[in-house]
């Protein structure tokens, strides 16, 4: 006889009975069945976990990616601004050396630094889009100014060329100017009228020297001529092309020729006692526009009301 198992269910409005009768084999089966159920539920649950801890591990990855790309692009955003001002201080500085006027005022900024590691992927991709833009505008910025630099540099060379062709042009005019004592002597006469050796209107001073010392050129010029003359015994004329001449007298021997350029402090010439001379000395007579002035105010550099001259011309 097979042992079997029964249950009876006995429903409260009828006198039917419902009989369920399990055999070993039922239950074993059933228990199989459960057993089946149960790990194909629990593998099914550890799979999913397992899918799920992957897809957090990625997201984390992806997250940390985007934060290192947002700080590369926030590093290049803020080397971009550092270019941005160095070069508005560059351009600002030519402005100034160049006595440029106005100034090119440029919206100025720098790109927002990385927030916090736990915002959310769909902030990270707005902030791409904000740094992305700010970057695009430092470019543009920057290759404006550089722009702008380069006008400006080469705006500031010709600027200074011309500066320095004027300073230039002034240091030939100063030069051409009479402006030192041809002997470094003592005035032993002045410039006018005078009594001794015998009256007469003196033109210029007589500057005591040796015999045989250097005579140099007071500014730089073109001999006119250099020989004997007169009274003055052997004499040098420099025109200095800017109204002035400039006379050396009494002189012993010459070191120039007609024709020839002299430069400032150039020895010319020999101090002597030639002509209408008494003893060894210079004569030395400053000529502006064919009339004699007096040499004095030329002896220790150029006048300072022919300096205000020149500053008004």
């Amino acid at each position: 006889m097979k042992s079997s198992y029964l249950i009876k269910i006995v429903p409260p409005w009828g006198y039917r009975v419902w009989r369920l009768e399990f055999t070993p084999r039922h239950i074993a089966c059933a228990a199989a069945l459960s057993f089946v159920s149960l790990s194909g539920v629990g593998g099914y649950y550890l799979y999913a976990m397992d899918h799920a801890e992957a897809r957090v591990r990625e997201l984390r990855s992806l997250t940390d990616s985007q934060h290192e790309r947002l700080k590369r692009i926030d590093a290049e955003a803020s080397q971009l601004d550092g270019d941005l001002r160095a070069l508005e201080k560059q351009n600002d500085q030519i402005r100034k050396m160049i006595g440029a006027d106005g100034k090119d005022k440029s919206a100025k900024g720098s790109a927002t630094a990385p927030r916090d590691g736990r915002q959310s992927l769909l902030e990270r991709a707005d902030d791409f889009k904000v740094v992305a833009a700010r970057i695009e505008h430092l470019r543009a910025q920057s290759s404006r100014l550089q722009t702008e630099g380069n006008s400006l540099r080469t705006l500031a060379l010709r600027v200074l060329n011309m500066r320095r062709l004027e300073d230039l042009a002034r240091a030939r005019m100063l030069a051409a100017i009479p402006s030192l004592n041809p002997v470094g002597g003592a005035i032993a006469s002045g410039f006018g009228w005078r009594f001794s050796p015998w009256p007469e209107f003196h033109s210029g001073l007589d500057l005591t020297a040796n015999y045989g010392d250097s005579v140099r050129a007071t500014a730089a010029g073109t001999v006119v001529s250099a020989g004997w003359d007169g009274g003055f015994g052997i004499k040098v004329d420099i025109d200095h092309g800017n109204g002035y001449h400039t006379w050396y007298a009494h002189l012993s021997a010459i070191n120039v020729s007609p024709g020839q350029y002299v430069r400032k402090m150039q020895t010319i010439a020999r101090v002597g006692s030639t002509g209408a001379s008494t003893g060894p000395h210079l004569h030395y007579q400053v000529m502006l526009d064919g009339s004699a002035i007096n040499p004095a105010p030329y002896l220790n550099g150029v006048p300072e009301k022919v300096l205000a001259a020149l500053g008004r011309s």
